[in-house]
């Protein structure tokens, strides 16, 4: 073999990697990590194969069977993502009228404890002028530069935390019967109830924030993957139902597919886009981190990602009519197998007889 074949050799196997890490079921950090950028994955997969296709001869079995496998895991990869282009069909609906009682919208901000440019998301709340907002990250000091959104926003959820997992709730329609949770984790709170729409309908609420599985936060995904899957099963197909928040993980993640199979909530990015909200400063290395799912008894007014606040997270603003009469419009998920719940009552015990809980 020649440098040129060499190269691709090595570089095929590299390109590799993250697919065959990615099938597996293994919950450290490293390995999770290579379910969030399959866009960039699916590039440089690409970028391998055309280089190999120009340098290789095909006269050995190795080249034949690396490019094989390129060509699979590029296929794999595309699989994975192709819900989220516009390409596929759209899960939820579009709402055809306007002004509607039975609307809710939300605004979901990761606001980056250090970040001090407080007045960015204050204009971007005025601006949209959304029914709910729920921020994460929020410290003391975000609470008290929030207090001028409060003449509007009247009821209110506040938990300022200094361990990046503060969370404040605030709402222009009426909540009720609010619980805050600690599902998994001591240091982890989630906020849980209902709120009432000017239609009087109410509908059920969960704010999550999960700690990712990082070097810095947590050496596997387990606590993550166990606090999604425990409200997909408390959720298990009820209408009426809102779960948002960021949920650090990504749309077309194991863990976060099987969290809408068990709870038969919908995603309104699929056929739609990816709506990347993180990384907010670094545009090559972004993927979906905010995230707002929904019962099939809603359907979509608008939806979009919001201007730069400062912080590594972008906002995502969401406006949903609830709509019972037309239900069957939109494609839930499909229910889960016996092994699928298996797992997940297995992350679930994980989780809860973890050391954090």
């Amino acid at each position: 073999m020649n440098f040129p074949e060499i190269v691709a050799l090595i570089l095929g196997i590299l390109a590799l990697l993250p697919t065959l890490a990615s099938l597996t079921r293994f919950d450290q950090w490293w390995i999770r990590g290579f379910d969030f950028p399959r866009l960039q994955i699916s590039t440089i997969i690409l970028f391998v194969i055309l280089y190999s296709a120009v340098v290789f001869n095909f006269s050995s079995f190795w080249e034949y069977a690396i490019m094989l496998l390129l060509v699979f895991s590029f296929l794999y990869q595309s699989v994975k993502i192709f819900p989220y282009t516009i390409f596929a069909k759209k899960q939820v609906q579009k709402f055809k009228g306007k002004d509607d009682p039975n609307e809710v919208s939300i605004l979901v901000s990761n606001v980056l404890a250090t970040n001090n440019k407080y007045g960015k998301l204050i204009t971007l709340i005025v601006q949209e002028n959304p029914d709910l907002v729920l921020t994460l990250e929020t410290t003391k000091e975000w609470e008290k530069q929030l207090e001028v959104i409060e003449k509007q926003y009247t009821h209110t959820v506040k938990i300022p935390l200094d361990n990046l997992y503060g969370m404040h709730l605030y709402s222009k329609l009426e909540l009720e019967d609010v619980d805050i949770k600690y599902l998994i984790s001591e240091e982890i709170p989630s906020i849980h109830g209902k709120v009432k729409l000017r239609s009087g309908k109410r509908i059920n609420i969960h704010c999550l924030h999960p700690k990712p599985p990082s070097p810095s936060e947590d050496d596997t995904s387990t606590n993550r993957d166990a606090e999604l899957l425990l409200v997909g099963k408390e959720v298990d197909g009820k209408m009426k139902t809102l779960v948002f928040g960021d949920l650090n993980d990504v749309a077309w993640s194991r863990t976060t597919k099987l969290f809408m199979r068990l709870s038969g909530l919908l995603d309104p990015r699929i056929g739609r886009g990816f709506y990347n909200t993180f990384h907010a400063e670094y545009p090559v290395f972004r993927w979906p981190l905010d995230h707002v799912f929904h019962s099939s008894d809603f359907l979509l007014q608008k939806l979009k990602r919001l201007d730069k606040i400062g912080s590594d997270h972008f906002p995502i603003f969401i406006s949903l009519v609830y709509d019972p009469k037309d239900e069957d419009l939109n494609d839930g998920p499909e229910d889960p197998d016996e092994e699928e719940k298996e797992w997940a009552e297995e992350k679930i015990d994980k989780g809860l007889n973890s050391g954090d809980h």
